[in-house]
């Protein structure tokens, strides 16, 4: 499960993005360039890393596949969440080359970016637990529209942990929903509107935290803060009795800054480059030498 979606909503987020993925590429003319290739040729296609990294989005690319010719046979080697180094065989495709060929881009395109923020969470989740092991990585809403039940699992496989998939999941009062009511107005009315969901409040200062703390926040995001200010927001936000609120930092997070900011006892850090500016992983499609075509 990843966050909120069990198995089948998943998998049936997967089937409908690689479905408008393929309907992209491809109109009533099918590949046309594919075409040229002849109709009985057969064999095997390997999928290689080109670069080391984190394997994520292999439901989407083995999706691909099935899409264009369910005939094809896919032994995929490296599930999701496993390091591979440059030049490691994630998978071997055997079937109509045709087939194999028009699936190709959908496939490595979905694998490669989902595995560029697979790697990119690991890089973060190395650094913060090396400064404060109880310190986790988040991630946010600033996703690819449409994507973002792939791109949550892909931070998952790398390491990280998900934030709200939506809006409706839990109560994050923002600095622009207090510009229309006080801290303790939210909080108070979000116990009435919903009492059976947890509420953070999304700080500043410090006397915004305290406030929240004091209001009964059960979380707290410390916004934009370098991490002197951070530690000495958690030790007044302890002092004041917020001994179990959580504190999640955010806002302009990098790899240089992240272990700091752990180190100054944040709870978790949420990052929105994990999704938004991860560097794609670079796989290829090579040919087996050796497989007899027709």
């Amino acid at each position: 499960m990843i966050g909120p979606v069990g198995p089948e909503e998943f998998q049936r987020a997967v089937d409908e993005a690689v479905r408008s993925a393929l309907r992209e590429d491809l109109d009533e003319r099918g590949d046309v360039t594919a075409a040229l290739v002849s109709e009985d040729a057969m064999g095997t296609l390997r999928i290689v890393g080109r670069e080391e990294g984190i394997v994520a989005g292999t439901a989407c690319a083995i999706a691909a596949f099935r899409q264009v010719d369910s005939s094809l046979i896919i032994d995929w080697k490296c599930p999701d969440g496993t390091v591979i180094a440059r030049g490691s065989v994630i998978a071997e495709i055997n079937g109509s080359f045709r087939s194999i060929l028009t699936a190709e881009r959908t496939a490595l395109n979905f694998l490669g970016h989902l595995s560029g923020i697979a790697t990119t969470t690991a890089r973060f989740v190395a650094v913060v637990s090396s400064r404060n092991p109880n310190c986790v990585v988040l991630d946010t809403r600033k996703t690819t529209p449409l994507l973002r039940v792939l791109e949550k699992a892909a931070v998952v496989a790398g390491g990280g942990v998900n934030h709200r998939f939506g809006l409706s999941d839990a109560i994050l009062i923002k600095d622009n929903h207090l510009g229309a009511m006080s801290i303790t107005e939210g909080v108070e009315r979000s116990r009435v509107l919903h009492p059976s969901l947890a509420i953070e409040v999304e700080c500043d200062t410090t006397d915004q935290a305290l406030e929240a703390v004091a209001a009964g926040a059960e979380a707290v995001l410390l916004d934009n803060m370098d991490a002197a200010t951070v530690a000495s927001s958690v030790a007044a936000i302890r002092a004041a009795g917020g001994t179990t609120t959580r504190i999640e930092v955010s806002g302009g997070v990098t790899l240089d800054t992240a272990g700091d900011l752990a180190a100054a006892g944040a709870d978790c850090i949420s990052v929105g480059a994990l999704t938004h500016s991860s560097v794609v992983i670079d796989f290829g499609l090579d040919l087996v030498r050796d497989t007899p075509t027709n």
